[in-house]
């Protein structure tokens, strides 16, 4: 093992978490706090497109738009940015070397998840570094240009087909976790009361599945661009909640679905806030 490799292992085992060190730790939580007021206001912008009210879009461009115009925005946003990017690190570090406290197909797993969490993590990174830089976000017409370019390619169909079966792994993965509640493994509630570690469970939860459900629907919009080679047909978040509240099963009801999910992102983002005080991984 090289010696670069056993410090990084011995400031990891000095720690309170899988955090390459104290500074990370501290500014990783701050990104979580940051990704908890984000699905918070994604979660408010979605209740307004439910009752019909134009506003901003219900996606990260659109939540941090909204904090990029409130007075101190700018510093919100530099110092959400940088702890996201160090939580984004701090997965990297724990799915290389963390997660000590499972072995085999459980630590597999929880390694994977890391690295899913440090994506996530870093791309909301860049939506908010370019709001900081004054260039603005990804915005409505992102996807459908990012999936006309994978169509460009040579089996650009297929290339876009297997991103879409991609992400709704992904969403498989996701609702898994909210339905089995594995993520509770990965923080330190043993101090908290029972009452205390049931909420925590519960708006966990919730919140893993309605963002299972929401990202779900962008796979569903993915694939559907890729069968019919229509970039048009592609959507990131936005889309997809737009979609709950306009069709589906419910009929005329549908806009409460999307009320639904946004209950539950709100959910999500109370549970960063929970999981930024207690994470060890």
């Amino acid at each position: 093992m090289s010696p670069p490799l056993v410090r990084l292992r011995r400031l990891v085992r000095g720690g309170r978490s899988d955090a390459p060190g104290p500074v990370v730790d501290v500014l990783g939580r701050i990104g979580l706090v940051g990704y908890g007021v984000v699905h918070l206001l994604v979660a408010w912008l979605s209740v307004e497109v439910a009752l019909g009210v134009p506003d901003l879009a219900p996606d990260a461009d659109g939540a941090v738009g909204a904090v990029h115009r409130t007075p101190g925005g700018v510093f919100a946003l530099v110092l959400a940015a940088s702890g996201l990017l160090a939580f984004a690190l701090w997965q990297l570090v724990a799915a290389a070397i963390g997660f000590r406290w499972v072995s085999d197909g459980e630590r597999v797993r929880k390694r994977v998840g890391a690295v899913s969490k440090a994506i996530a993590m870093s791309t909301l990174a860049g939506v908010v570094v370019s709001y900081v830089l004054r260039t603005g976000g990804q915005g409505a017409g992102g996807v459908p240009q990012l999936a006309a370019g994978v169509l460009g390619l040579p089996a650009g169909r297929l290339l876009l087909g297997l991103v879409a079966a991609v992400i709704l792994v992904i969403a498989g993965t996701m609702t898994y976790t909210g339905v089995r509640r594995t993520f509770m493994g990965d923080l330190d509630v043993h101090r908290l009361g029972p009452a205390a570690r049931r909420a925590i469970e519960l708006a966990g939860s919730v919140g893993t599945l309605s963002r299972a459900l929401a990202l779900a629907v962008v796979g569903l919009l993915v694939g559907t661009a890729a069968l019919f080679a229509d970039p048009s047909r592609a959507g990131g978040l936005d889309a997809a909640l737009r979609a709950l509240g306009a069709v589906g099963p419910l009929g005329a009801m549908a806009p409460w679905l999307l009320v639904v999910v946004a209950i539950g992102f709100g959910a999500f983002g109370l549970f960063c806030f929970a999981d930024a005080a207690t994470r060890r991984a």
